[in-house]
């Protein structure tokens, strides 16, 4: 993952890649359509997932605005044409260490909990996710109440 990583810096600092074009094979992508699926598997994106989506996004990946916004984009159109999670989590694994795919779901959960709700079907979908990612069953229920709390004490009713 280092050298990845070290390859894009060289790459963006000699001038070879624009920033901010997230290639298909990007973990970025393939995590933030996992969170982009999370804000709409109840059927609709709420005003505030998709604050919270943007919000997450950007401070997650260190983006600007354009950035996140083209990101998102990306993602949804990845989302929309997946026939299933397993194209995106496949990636992360080859991708992210053990906590790096464990904060994809934290992130997820922070999704979840945007519009002060959580459903059967989001806690379905998180569950699918966790697994295909080898988050085990008991760090993503940590992760899902220690967003909750948070969520909790910065004023709804979740």
């Amino acid at each position: 993952m280092f050298d990845s990583f070290k390859s894009f810096i060289t790459e963006f600092v000699d001038g070879e890649k624009h920033p901010s074009q997230f290639a298909d094979h990007d973990y970025r992508l393939a995590a933030v359509a996992l969170l982009v699926h999370a804000a709409a598997v109840d059927g609709e994106m709420s005003p505030s997932e998709r604050g919270k989506l943007h919000a997450v996004v950007k401070r997650r990946f260190a983006l600007d605005d354009a950035l996140t916004d083209e990101l998102i984009d990306k993602a949804t159109l990845a989302e929309h044409e997946a026939v299933d999670l397993y194209h995106f989590t496949s990636q992360l694994n080859r991708t992210l260490d053990e906590q790096g795919r464990a904060r994809v779901i934290e992130m997820m959960w922070e999704i979840v909990y945007a519009d002060g709700r959580r459903d059967e079907l989001e806690d379905n979908l998180l569950w699918r996710a966790a697994d295909l990612l080898g988050v085990s069953p008991r760090e993503r229920i940590e992760l899902r109440r220690r967003i909750a709390a948070a969520a909790s004490a910065a004023g709804g009713d979740r």
